[in-house]
């Protein structure tokens, strides 16, 4: 499903109904593929029946090609699905049962509710079973969560993995989509021992299969980031805000956060990377104007909890920074004022008396900057963390009596 409720397209409040309604609908499919058969569905196990490859290469190739053009035409916000994460010994676990368990009973996990559904008594059995392996997984977890959460790979994509772009990794596997339908159905009739008078019946799937790769084929030419997205913010309405002046954090309520390492207030350093290694604020994260749009921040960006604040030199490469973030949907952003000249002159040129010693804001002001001077001159703006304790060990040797032998 489409993410229409972070979208705002969907209430909220319907997204269980929606929920029920899909499942409905994918499971009359299910059956009306012929998935509620355990005879049909192992059928791909052993050569007579490979319905379920057909339609499951389908379901990934449509989904995929669906998903690509959405994306590029900004219909669809790619950073918003949902993708699993990989641990590496659970999928393959978690593979091997489920496969050894497909071939022995017939059914996976969603199709064995399906022929329960529609009164298989063998699928009933097998959902029993399932339940029982669910009960027994939960109640030992503690036991299985060192292979279950080992080796954590994040959410990688096959296409980065083999070092590819995404539209040829789509082409590819388009291809293989159309040479595995027509390999199968030739090894499903030789299986079969299919009459010649049928397979010259058939419809011929040339043109369609033509048709899906010179779309595919169209793809390689779009490009790899798309132009705009369903977030995106009018040129009109971002210009009321850059009118504002409200993005802009000033050098005191930095300092302040810096100090007390506020993980919810994140300085983000638009320099290059050369520049960020010579000297960057304590905390800050090196992410240049270039990488903001990239898929690699997306999410970081879009989780829109505590400050995100950019900052260079001065304000201009900040503030272009801050108005691509902004133009792209991005919330909870902002630039730092004055920039690091800014803060430099505020901190280290600053005096230590206020001019006006009845004015309470900004004699506080002068102390904590004059306080804050002291703690960024003496390298002490993040707190040390004290080296771990080590236990003392005291080595006692133990002589039996009378110094030889023993018991």
């Amino acid at each position: 499903m489409a993410p229409f409720i972070p979208e705002g397209i969907v209430n909220p409040e319907l997204n269980l109904f929606f929920a029920l309604v899909l499942g409905i609908g994918f499971g009359y499919v299910l059956e009306q593929a012929g998935f509620s058969s355990s005879r049909k569905l192992a059928g791909v196990f052993y050569g007579y029946d490979f319905v379920v490859l057909r339609v499951f290469f389908t379901a990934g190739v449509t989904a995929m090609v669906g998903l690509t053009f959405l994306s590029f035409m900004g219909w669809i916000d790619m950073s918003l699905v949902f993708i699993n994460p990989l641990f590496l010994w659970s999928a393959l676990v978690g593979g091997a049962i489920m496969g050894l368990g497909f071939i022995l009973g017939g059914y996976c996990p969603g199709t064995s509710i399906v022929a329960a559904t529609v009164g298989k008594v063998d699928a009933m059995l097998f959902l029993a079973g399932s339940v029982v392996g669910i009960f027994i997984f939960g109640h030992f977890y503690n036991a299985w969560e060192p292979m279950y959460t080992g080796s954590f790979l994040g959410n990688p994509f096959i296409y980065e993995t083999l070092g590819m772009p995404r539209s040829w990794f789509a082409f590819a596997l388009v291809m293989v989509a159309v040479l595995a339908f027509a390999i199968t159905q030739r090894i499903e009739d030789n299986v079969n021992d299919t009459p010649k008078e049928i397979i010259s019946q058939r419809p011929s799937y040339v043109m369609p299969a033509m048709l899906l790769v010179i779309t595919m084929f169209a793809l390689l030419f779009l490009p790899e980031q798309r132009k705009s997205n369903a977030r995106e913010i009018p040129a009109d309405q971002l210009l009321a805000m850059l009118q504002q002046n409200d993005r802009f954090v000033d050098v005191e309520e930095a300092t302040y956060k810096i100090l007390q390492q506020d993980r919810n207030f994140i300085l983000i350093d638009v320099r290059e990377p050369e520049e960020f290694e010579r000297f960057a604020l304590p905390g800050a994260i090196n992410i240049t104007i270039d990488e903001l749009l990239g898929r690699r921040y997306r999410d970081f960006f879009g989780n829109n909890n505590g400050k995100k604040v950019f900052y260079s030199y001065g304000e201009s490469a900040a503030d272009m920074a801050w108005t691509i973030a902004r133009r792209a949907g991005f919330e909870g952003i902002y630039v730092l004022e004055g920039g690091l000249n800014g803060m430099f002159d505020t901190l280290f040129n600053g005096s230590d008396n206020p001019e006006d010693p009845n004015n309470l804001d900004e004699g506080f002001s002068v102390r904590f900057l004059s306080k804050a001077r002291q703690r960024f001159l003496e390298g002490d703006a993040l707190p040390r963390q004290a080296a771990p304790q080590v236990p003392v060990r005291t080595i006692i040797e133990l002589e039996t009596p009378g110094g030889r032998g023993g018991c």
